[in-house]
């Protein structure tokens, strides 16, 4: 249930999703219902950075999900890793296993993934610069968030993060998982109708909520009776749970 507490501190988050114009948030109508197939793709990516963050927006308009690799500054093994894969330490970097290709440049990414997997839209550089300034003043609001490594340790196997870019209670559960270099399966639920809008409990219904057949979003609903976001899957220790500042907690005590 949405508390007192999280309703406070969702709201400056609230605020960055506006700044950012809500971009990603919901799936375009060509995606929904679309079959998950091939290998994950898998993002460099760091969660403060305004470049990444255009990436993120197309996973989720595209109903992608990713292998999300953090790459926080101060976190020397991974910049190095990045740096011998693709020559140098710079987000967002996709590699897409289904056609070997690895790419830099937000721009570049974005219209990859809509070529490749969406609609085959193209946006224009006067768009892309449109998007960036948003981006930028979503991270200026965010302040130093999402941005250096403080991690201790780190899990053997990636955690498993549902969640959609522009959710306001995702944000700094993505934040905490570059903080501490904690690579994460990053599974999209991108709004898909007008009844999916809103939190569980205010919901854009009269009539009990049913999300769309065949989505990752029924498939959470039949497992847990609700579709809410964020939602953290460690199989490393077998916890699972709902509820932002929860799962903080446990990052922190599990990985900090």
């Amino acid at each position: 249930m949405l508390t007192a507490r999280d309703f406070v501190r969702g709201v400056p988050s609230s605020i960055t999703s506006t700044l950012s114009l809500w971009r990603g948030t919901s799936v375009i109508k060509e995606n929904i219902g679309r079959k998950a197939d091939g290998k994950l793709l898998k993002l460099y990516d760091m969660e403060g950075c305004p470049f990444c963050r255009l990436a993120r927006e197309a996973l989720t308009e595209l109903d992608l999900d990713a292998e999300i690799i953090p790459v926080a500054k101060g976190d020397d093994k991974v910049r190095a890793e990045l740096k011998a894969l693709g020559g140098k330490v710079q987000m967002p970097y996709l590699v897409d296993e289904n056609t070997g290709r690895q790419l830099y440049e937000s721009y570049d990414i974005v219209n990859y993934l809509f070529e490749q997997y969406g609609n085959g839209h193209q946006r224009g550089k006067a768009g892309h610069y449109v998007a960036l300034f948003s981006s930028m003043l979503t991270s200026a609001s965010r302040l130093n968030n999402g941005i250096a490594y403080s991690g201790v340790k780190k899990p053997a196997q990636p955690l498993e993060l549902f969640s959609f870019e522009s959710s306001p209670f995702s944000r700094p559960v993505r934040e905490r998982l570059t903080e501490l270099g904690v690579p994460y399966i990053l599974r999209n639920l991108g709004k898909q109708q007008m009844s999916d809008m809103g939190p569980p409990e205010f919901r854009m219904t009269t009539k009990p909520y049913v999300p769309l057949a065949g989505s990752k979003r029924a498939a959470m609903n039949d497992k847990s009776g609700k579709v809410q976001v964020p939602y953290l899957i460690d199989s490393n220790t077998g916890e699972e749970m709902f509820e932002s500042w929860d799962i903080i907690n446990y990052l922190n005590k599990t990985y900090g």
